[in-house]
């Protein structure tokens, strides 16, 4: 008894010490510190409802781990888009760092499927993706896909990295993600260290018009060694 108790004893402790030595275990991971817009106060209630809408959760968000190094890599980068001049705002806006709530601050793309990308400049591994339709009130946009690739015309190599259009009416396949209310704290998605060069976010529309609207894009990560 007292052989199997050791050598139990024996393997816990080599499992312990394979754990804390894998790569990217906590003591090589750090918090991502997220700088969050003024919430906004006021506006009409939401009157939508759907069996994909996720609950508002109004607690404060997690503290997020990521591999050390990791670091906001979008700031500034180039952005591009299905429409060429949004009929509201400025392209590079989406990545200004502006995540204020006033009109002065959000861009707007026409009615339909839409999408705005943004160019890392290079290959990265892209651990955190924060980003802000709008957070002037509460509303649901549709069809939100966030898609990376190497190929800036994403005909190659594409990896989903979220899909909440649950009847494929973008025409971007079927996705399992939950639809959510807009809010200051943005949307944030756990990439896990997908490898690309380039980001795309598709909308479709939100509960208060047919028009597509973004405030701020963030993409956390570090180059590909």
């Amino acid at each position: 008894m007292k052989t199997f108790c050791w050598t139990l004893t024996l393997a816990v402790m080599t499992l312990m010490l394979a754990v804390f030595a894998a790569p990217g275990y906590a003591q090589d991971q750090e918090e991502l510190k997220f700088e969050l817009p003024e919430p906004f106060f006021g506006g009409t209630p939401i009157d939508y409802w759907s069996e994909n809408l996720e609950k508002e959760d109004f607690k404060d968000r997690p503290a997020f781990m990521a591999p050390k190094g990791t670091v906001l890599v979008s700031k500034g980068k180039t952005v591009t888009s299905s429409e060429k001049n949004p009929a509201l705002g400025e392209l590079k806006m989406v990545t200004d760092g502006d995540k204020n709530y006033a009109k002065n601050s959000l861009v707007e793309l026409g009615p339909g499927t839409q999408w705005v990308q943004v160019d890392l400049e290079a290959a990265h591994e892209i651990y955190a993706v924060l980003f802000w339709h709008f957070h002037e009130g509460k509303r649901v946009y549709f069809d939100i896909i966030v898609q990376a690739s190497d190929d800036p015309e994403f005909k190659t190599g594409v990896t989903t990295l979220y899909n909440n259009d649950i009847d494929n009416s973008s025409g971007l396949g079927v996705g399992e993600d939950k639809e959510y209310i807009e809010n200051n704290k943005g949307r944030l998605l756990d990439t896990k260290g997908a490898k690309a060069r380039y980001v795309r976010f598709y909308s479709n529309g939100s509960t208060a018009d047919e028009n597509n609207h973004y405030v701020e894009i963030e993409v956390w990560g570090r180059p590909v060694k």
